[in-house]
């Protein structure tokens, strides 16, 4: 199930707007594991998230839409079209990286 947020809520995690059961605590964890976005703890904070949960696109080895995620940039054509990207950019006035640019979740906007 996803999840929209409404303006003034929490902001989401990738696991919680995505309801995939791999965050802390989630259904699936027993069987499937920790997301490697909800283990990334050097992320933690970042866009307001919890470990990894806002920079998901960034990590590599999650599991989005029904697959394996691969490394960063075998995953960002996928990640830059997921809903759940787009509205983190979107709530963090943040464009998508360009193609190529490996050191960056995302970039401030210009002007």
């Amino acid at each position: 199930m996803v999840k929209r947020r409404s303006s003034g809520a929490p902001k989401l995690n990738c696991w919680e707007f995505t309801g995939c059961g791999r965050g802390p605590g989630g259904e699936h964890v027993t069987r499937l594991g920790l997301c490697p976005a909800a283990a990334e703890s050097m992320a933690d904070g970042t866009n307001g998230g919890v470990n990894g949960g806002r920079v998901c696109w960034t990590i590599a080895g999650t599991y989005c839409g029904g697959r394996l995620q691969g490394t960063y940039a075998a995953k960002m054509e996928t990640c830059l079209r997921c809903e759940f990207c787009q509205q983190v950019l979107s709530e963090e006035s943040r464009e998508p990286p360009a193609a190529g640019d490996r050191g960056s979740s995302a970039r401030p906007r210009s002007g």
